[in-house]
């Protein structure tokens, strides 16, 4: 969920490793969907086919390095907009898969230190702060602080609704 004083994200962590391609997020076979809500239905089905029967509004996809790798297509952010994933955390994400985020309004968050991050604990994300905080473990992780153009354009919901709401 996030409040617009601190843009604050909580949620229950879904792990993954490391380079987490684009068809891993929602497979090729998909494409022919183009909405969030349709393709939210095959999100991580060939890698966790579990994904979407387990996943609430808000919760948190966790990777490692390169996150998103592989082709350029908007459909893999969607399909987490669309299983209504609040933001993305990992150590690296792949460049056009990080533009595509923020374009369709998906907040991604760099963060060193996913490795200390398990399969379920319950996390909160301070992207104003910086700070990621993990419940389950009474941790905190430093992040990459999130510009404050790119918040605004992900608050916006997308470059597109934030050039329009600007123009």
């Amino acid at each position: 969920m996030i409040t617009m004083e601190n843009k604050t994200y909580k949620g229950k962590a879904f792990k993954f490793g490391d380079d987490v391609d684009t068809d891993a997020v929602i497979p090729g076979t998909y494409l022919i969907f183009n909405t969030p809500e349709e393709l939210s239905q095959y999100t991580f089905c060939g890698v966790r086919p579990d994904f979407v029967k387990q996943v609430q509004p808000g919760d948190i996809v966790v990777g490692g390095s390169n996150f998103g790798c592989g082709s350029s297509r908007e459909h893999a952010p969607l399909a987490l907009i669309g299983s209504q994933v609040s933001c993305v955390i990992a150590k690296s994400f792949a460049r056009i898969f990080y533009r595509n985020s923020i374009n369709v309004g998906l907040p991604l968050v760099e963060c060193a230190e996913t490795d200390r991050i398990s399969d379920g604990d319950i996390l909160e994300v301070d992207l104003g702060a910086g700070i990621v905080k993990n419940i389950t473990k009474n941790e905190e992780y430093k992040t990459v602080p999130f510009p404050d153009f790119l918040l605004q354009i992900v608050d916006d919901g997308g470059l597109i609704k934030h050039t329009q709401k600007n123009l």
